[in-house]
C-alpha cells in the first residue's frame, strides 16, 4: 500500500479551480512536509508547493504562486492543493510526497522519500 494517495484530479476548463487531496495512509512516516509535483507529458516532473507539519514554511514554484493554494488539515492528516485560474499548460500528472529531511526539501525532488500514484489534472476546453 502506497503511503501517501492523492484524489480530485479532473477535467476543468481554462480559468477553472480545482482542489486535489493527499491522504496519509496508515503506514506513512513522521513527514517533515508534505510537497506536490507535477508532470506534464513529455516534460520532466517539476515541484509545485511544499508545505511543512508546523504550517509556518510554504514554498511556490514561480509559475503558481498566487494561482495555487497548499494548505493541510491536521486533524484529518490531509494535505491540499487549491488551484484556481487553471491554464492548458497546468495539464499534467500531478504526486504529493513526503519527506523526514529535516531541512533542504523545499521543492527538490530527490529530497523527497515517499510518493503517491499521481492524479490527472486536464485543463482544456
Amino acid at each position: 500500500q502506497l503511503p501517501l494517495v492523492e484524489s480530485g484530479g479532473a477535467l476543468v476548463q481554462p480559468g477553472g479551480s480545482l482542489r486535489l487531496s493527499c491522504t496519509a495512509s496508515g503506514f506513512t512516516r513522521p513527514y517533515v512536509a508534505i510537497g506536490w509535483f507535477r508532470q506534464a507529458p513529455g516534460k520532466e516532473r517539476e515541484g509545485v508547493a511544499s508545505i511543512n507539519n508546523s504550517d509556518n514554511f510554504k514554498y511556490y514554484a514561480d509559475s503558481m504562486e498566487g494561482r495555487f493554494i497548499i494548505s493541510r488539515d491536521n486533524a484529518k492528516n490531509i494535505w491540499y492543493l487549491q488551484m484556481n485560474s487553471l491554464k492548458p499548460e497546468d495539464t499534467a500528472v500531478y504526486y504529493c510526497a513526503g519527506t523526514t529531511w529535516s531541512t533542504g526539501w523545499g521543492l527538490v525532488e530527490d529530497n523527497f522519500d515517499d510518493w503517491g500514484q499521481g492524479t490527472q489534472v486536464t485543463v482544456s476546453s
